[in-house]
């Protein structure tokens, strides 16, 4: 157990999420996704949903605030209008975390497989809604005093 770090990033997620860099992109999705089959590292957090596991994500990994959809969901039933309570949840928890109007990416589902296969890693969850999958692109940590656009 570290202090401050919240309980749920192991230190496997917590390895990847060092190791991602500036743009890199990881998954986090339901237990319905085939996370395996991208062949990318899958990190399992047991019965956490992608709401908890976002929220615990996002206390150390900043979201990139140089582009327009840091923070992609899953596109519900082919309709980019429609999204799940729990989708809408994720992006309050992503709006409390991030310091720029943020409004999700919508990525058609079958699009949202193949974008696995170039995501850093997965972090699969127990989620039983379906439509719980989402890509998040890491940003930049700055130092103390500099706005996170660099400025």
């Amino acid at each position: 157990m570290l202090k401050g770090i919240d309980p749920l990033l192991n230190g496997d997620l917590l390895k990847i999420l060092d190791d991602m860099g500036h743009g890199d992109q990881i998954m986090v999705v339901d237990r319905n996704y085939p996370a395996f089959s991208s062949g990318r590292p899958v990190i399992r957090l047991g019965e956490a949903g992608v709401e908890r596991a976002i929220e615990a994500i996002l206390t150390v990994l900043p979201l990139d605030a140089f582009i327009e959809h840091p923070l992609e969901r899953m596109e519900v039933k082919d309709d980019p209008a429609l999204t799940t309570a729990g989708q809408d949840r994720v992006l309050g928890v992503a709006r409390s975390a991030h310091t720029r109007t943020l409004e999700y990416g919508v990525v058609p589902r079958f699009l949202f497989y193949e974008r696995a296969k170039d995501a850093f890693a997965v972090v699969h969850t127990l989620e039983s809604e379906p439509y719980g999958c989402f890509i998040m692109h890491k940003g930049v940590v700055f130092p103390e005093g500099m706005a996170d656009d660099g400025s």
